[in-house]
């Protein structure tokens, strides 16, 4: 139930036609609840209802309902346009945030909202059983113009919202904050979890759990399995990671007994299990998956780095954004980790990126394609360098030396003029002490 409950909520955070379908039937139901109402004309709220004649309430519905047709069809031409140049100028990837972005829904929402009620309103004023009347909900109609003004400024603040959505600066820091969540959901799930020196490989009498579709992996659970490892005395050891590729047929998990000598678990017992846990999609999400993020930012690196485009700047301006990750990152437990039984006796072992992985998928793309650059290069060590001083695993030491080692390799390999080295040179010393 959870794994269906969170995979319907992400598609619908997803999708452009959930909360406008709600918004709809919402407006069908008040039309219908303030059609019922009649104001008396003694009433002091009557001076601030609509005091036309049921043919002008009528030709007021028309003209809104136009109008409002207009609007959507302005919006999803200009929703359209953006949609391309966030995909050419940046990344494709970048589409899902601006599908998931809460004031493009809400506008949506408002103006298929207004034109429901308009339209659903030509059904009663000014017609009744098939004739013309006089009598008309003014309440209702009255309802209609505020929903008009209402849709006006959604408009409106629709109009700023996108200019600014499809700003390089903007579009950074939607990914970056959207990271930092998963981030932090992440350390705090970390508290609970079990990171041992020697997590458990497969042996060679383990028994393999296929994967039923292809897709990301979007989710792991391994606490819907820890009961099931339990009652049948299994470790079980998830084979792909959070973002990874699965092929039908291919393992996704490994379960075995300890010793050897044991009867094998049975396949099927564990495999609807190890489904609901393994959450398989057909894109990647950001749920559980940081490494998403970082490469949605490297993204639009390499596409400003690109001949194409030749934008060095906001490949530095990438690297400061992926410098804030990865040192939130730094003092992290990282790395596959183990989630035991109640009695200790049944694990469930999760692959997780290591250390090294984020540093690789944070510097290596943007190495070898900006090392021609050397304010590039000279950002990627400022970027090393930052990260080192919240580390305290010797390990990361040595990671991070290591990638600078190789940032500074393929800037003297690139770059042609030995002058302009020094920036990154002066970098490296600082990072290199020993000029290795």
């Amino acid at each position: 139930m959870r794994r269906r409950t969170e995979g319907l909520w992400e598609y619908a955070r997803g999708a452009l036609w959930v909360l406008p379908g709600i918004s709809l039937i919402a407006a069908l139901m008040l039309g219908a609840v303030l059609s019922k109402v009649h104001v008396a004309a003694t009433a002091p709220v009557q001076r601030l209802l609509f005091q036309g004649t049921a043919d002008d309430a009528r030709t007021l519905l028309i003209g809104i309902t136009g109008t409002v047709i207009t609007v959507i069809a302005l919006v999803l031409g200009l929703t359209l346009v953006a949609l391309q140049l966030s995909s050419s100028q940046y990344s494709p990837r970048v589409l899902r945030n601006f599908l998931r972005d809460w004031p493009n829904q809400v506008f949506l929402s408002v103006i298929v909202a207004t034109f429901a009620y308009s339209a659903a309103g030509l059904y009663t004023v000014g017609v009744s059983a098939g004739r013309r009347t006089v009598s008309y909900p003014q309440l209702a109609v009255t309802v209609a113009i505020v929903l008009l003004f209402v849709s006006l400024g959604t408009l409106i603040f629709f109009l700023n919202h996108l200019a600014h959505s499809i700003q390089i600066d903007r579009l950074m820091a939607v990914i970056e904050r959207a990271t930092m969540q998963v981030l932090a959901d992440e350390a705090r799930e970390a508290s609970a979890r079990s990171r041992h020196g020697h997590v458990p490989e497969p042996p060679a009498w383990a028994v393999a759990i296929h994967a039923r579709t292809d897709g990301y992996v979007q989710t792991i659970h391994p606490e819907l399995l820890t009961p099931l490892t339990e009652r049948l005395q299994v470790t079980v050891r998830i084979v792909p990671q959070v973002g990874d590729y699965v092929v039908p047929g291919h393992p996704i998990a490994h379960a075995w007994r300890t010793p050897a000598d044991q009867q094998p678990p049975d396949p099927r017992d564990l495999a609807d299990t190890v489904h609901r846990a393994v959450r398989i999609g057909f894109e990647r999400t950001l749920q559980q998956d940081i490494r998403f993020g970082l490469r949605q930012l490297v993204d639009i690196a390499l596409r400003a780095l690109s001949p194409a485009v030749n934008d060095p700047y906001t490949g530095i301006q990438v690297i400061q954004r992926l410098t804030v990750l990865l040192c939130a990152l730094a003092p992290m437990p990282l790395g596959d980790y183990v989630v035991a039984g109640r009695e200790g006796s049944a694990h469930v072992v999760v692959p997780a990126p290591s250390f090294s992985a984020y540093v690789d998928l944070a510097c290596g793309l943007i190495r070898r394609y900006g090392a021609g650059e050397p304010t590039v290069t000279a950002a990627l060590l400022r970027m090393l360098h930052d990260v080192r001083d919240l580390v305290t695993d010797p390990d990361r030491h040595q990671v991070l030396a290591q990638e600078a080692r190789l940032v500074v390799s393929d800037a003297e390999r690139a770059t042609l003029q030995p002058a302009d080295l020094r920036i990154v040179r002066e970098e490296a010393t600082s990072l290199l002490p020993d000029g290795s």
